[in-house]
């Protein structure tokens, strides 16, 4: 097995959990994956699912046509250190499509850590990510504990971007921080002891 070395950028899956039309996703996905590319310490990657199209019907010997779909999406999180889920909340939870993802990926996630940045209501969508952190411990992942949340995230934003950056780029800035570092100890561990899971 490869190893890693501690100073190679930790690579980073952004996944864009809306697929909705007229969906405020690219909006939250520009002001969040600008702020990961100004670190040195992640390579980042954007899945946004909107460019997926995966059959709800899971399946353990998919077609031909599923598994070119699986090629576009499976090397990418099996190559990751660390995702962030970017994810609305819809009736008090999060994506179909978001879970169908993670419900077609196993290993992939398996002892690597995974971020939540939210939007949505006056919940911020925090309600969606209390349901991930469930399913994702179910796959042996690790949620880091600080999440980036935009309650009434129409309003936050304008034709310039964030109208008050300063809030939401410290609980970003924080957030990367602990991924990093779970990360960085996660990969170490994986690399010297295949995750018995």
């Amino acid at each position: 097995m490869p190893t890693a070395s501690a100073e190679q950028p930790l690579r980073l899956a952004v996944i864009v959990g809306s697929n909705r039309e007229g969906r405020f996703a690219p909006v939250i996905t520009d002001w969040f994956v600008s702020r990961a590319r100004q670190r040195a310490d992640f390579r980042v990657d954007v899945l946004d699912l909107a460019g997926t199209d995966l059959p709800t019907s899971l399946s353990y010997d998919p077609p031909p046509a599923v598994r070119a779909e699986l090629a576009k999406v499976s090397p990418l999180l099996a190559a990751a250190d660390a995702f962030v889920v970017l994810t609305p909340e819809y009736n008090h939870s999060y994506p179909a499509a978001l879970k169908n993802l993670i419900d077609w990926h196993y290993s992939e996630w398996q002892a690597k850590p995974v971020a939540f940045v939210s939007y949505g209501g006056i919940s911020g969508g925090l309600r969606a990510v209390e349901h991930l952190r469930q399913v994702f411990a179910e796959l042996h992942a690790v949620t880091v504990r600080d999440t980036v949340s935009f309650p009434n995230a129409g309003g936050l934003f304008d034709d310039d971007g964030l109208k008050d950056p300063i809030g939401p780029d410290g609980a970003a800035k924080k957030m990367l921080d602990q991924l990093g570092w779970w990360a960085r100890a996660l990969r170490t561990a994986r690399t010297a002891h295949p995750y018995a899971g």
